[in-house]
């Protein structure tokens, strides 16, 4: 499973969400998204740097990045 974080009103994050988007509709991904505004520790920690995708072993991929790198952390 893979971890959007970003916040609403984030256009950067909005294109990240189509790139995932789009990689789900081509191969059998799972992800969701998580407003980091919800949450304080998150806020502090990725509030510079969003969209951020989180893989479930750790891995963080920071923006830009491609379709190709989305499928590569998801592998």
């Amino acid at each position: 499973m893979l971890t959007l974080l970003g916040t609403r009103g984030c256009h950067l994050c909005d294109e990240a969400e189509v790139l995932l988007q789009q990689v789900a509709a081509a191969r059998a991904i799972d992800w969701r998204y998580c407003d980091i505004a919800l949450d304080e520790a998150l806020v502090e920690r990725y509030g510079t740097r969003i969209p951020v995708l989180l893989a479930d072993d750790g891995r963080e991929l920071g923006w830009p990045f491609s379709l190709l790198d989305i499928l590569r952390l998801a592998a």
